[in-house]
């Protein structure tokens, strides 16, 4: 739940960075305040919590909207940049085989550091699990749409980095872009482009995508808090679980997850890292999700798995785990460590004290209230509740 409430948080964070960015290309004398940063954080954030509590009938819509504005900005994107670049690309060696390290750690520590962003655009594939009630023959159809996510996200995304890189003009610019204050993403685009109206006019695509995930995104978390509290895992859970009357959406856990979330918020007031913290807390969080039950399901050999309609070959079942869980230790605590060295107060990566706070919070609620109330899953049909 907390990882679901962090890419919430992470969501408003992306677009309020592109946001800011657009700023800074079009108004070079722009001076950036990290408060203003959190003005659109804010801004982004209530947009997303309007459609989820007025408009929430229109959601599906809102989300294919999404999908068909994600693919089309891949295509336009990817063929945009390529043809205003031609010819002065950057060579394949460039793209595929140089490396650029500015974060003061040794290279091998930095390219595992820079996989985070790799995992925030992979995570968040449990939403299937979610919503698997709404899928007709979930048994076999949610395992498959769980892996076509995934190999549509990895070919997608390296199709499109590809691109991005062969635009970027290769070593002569790697200075530019790694200083720009507009941004990586942007100053590629206002070189491949020349133009600094067509480079924000490309930044649309993602920056649209990013405020439409965060919308759904929204809408999943403030479901996941709705369903613990009504299991009784939450402080106060009778108030987190009640469905507004009127509106029809359970408007106390969207309350709740923009208070956690404007708290998130203020990270941007005392850190130059809060992206990456921000970042760092939804994907760790998330990736100790997944790799707590595989960790339990290697523990009984894979022995207590009931029988299912989708089925990994036992070979292939035993290797997924095993690199699953062994990239899931490494990563949950590489990403805690600061983005760059020396470390100053400014410059910490503050994601291990928002976890910190949680575990304390979530232990203190566990031996007071929550052995006690917690009741695990509940089903409600009809007039009949079960529970597993």
């Amino acid at each position: 739940m907390f990882g679901w409430i962090a890419l919430v948080a992470t969501n408003s964070s992306m677009a309020s960075t592109l946001v800011v960015n657009i700023i800074s290309l079009l108004h070079p004398d722009y001076q950036f305040q990290r408060w203003h940063q959190f003005l659109v954080y804010l801004g982004i954030t209530f947009i997303a919590v309007f459609i989820n509590v007025f408009m929430h009938s229109l959601l599906p819509r809102i989300n294919g909207l999404a999908l068909i504005w994600s693919i089309a900005g891949f295509f336009i994107v990817s063929i945009t940049l390529l043809a205003c670049a031609a010819p002065d690309y950057a060579t394949g060696e460039y793209v595929f085989t140089h490396f650029t390290n500015t974060t003061g750690w040794p290279d091998g520590i930095a390219w595992l550091l820079s996989l985070l962003q790799g995992g925030l655009g992979l995570t968040g594939f449990d939403a299937v699990a979610h919503m698997i009630e709404e899928i007709p023959n979930a048994a076999t159809e949610g395992p498959k749409i769980m892996l076509f996510c995934q190999y549509i996200g990895i070919s997608t995304g390296f199709l499109f980095l590809t691109a991005v890189l062969f635009a970027s003009g290769g070593l002569q610019n790697a200075e530019n872009i790694t200083t720009s204050t507009a941004g990586p993403l942007l100053e590629i685009f206002y070189i491949a482009t020349n133009s600094k109206v067509g480079a924000v006019c490309l930044l649309m695509f993602p920056l649209m995508c990013i405020v439409l995930a965060g919308t759904a995104v929204l809408t999943t978390s403030s479901r996941m808090v709705f369903a613990f509290a009504r299991d009784g895992g939450l402080p106060a859970s009778a108030l987190w679980w009640k469905v507004h009357p009127t509106l029809g959406v359970p408007l106390n856990s969207i309350y709740l997850n923009l208070v956690i979330v404007i708290i998130f918020g203020c990270i941007f007031l005392g850190s130059t890292a809060a992206f990456n913290a921000i970042v760092a807390s939804s994907v760790v969080a998330l990736g100790l999700s997944y790799g707590i039950p595989v960790a339990i399901n290697l523990a009984y050999g894979r022995s207590k798995l009931p029988e299912r309609a989708f089925s990994l070959t036992p070979w292939l079942g035993w290797a997924a785990n095993i690199i699953g869980l062994v990239y899931t230790i490494v990563t949950s605590v590489l990403f805690l460590f600061p983005p760059a060295l020396p470390v100053t107060g400014t410059s910490m990566n503050y994601c291990v004290v928002a976890f910190a706070i949680v575990v304390i919070i979530s232990l203190i609620q566990w031996v007071v209230d929550g052995r006690k109330t917690f009741k695990g899953p509940r089903i409600t049909i009809g007039e009949h509740e079960l529970e597993d």
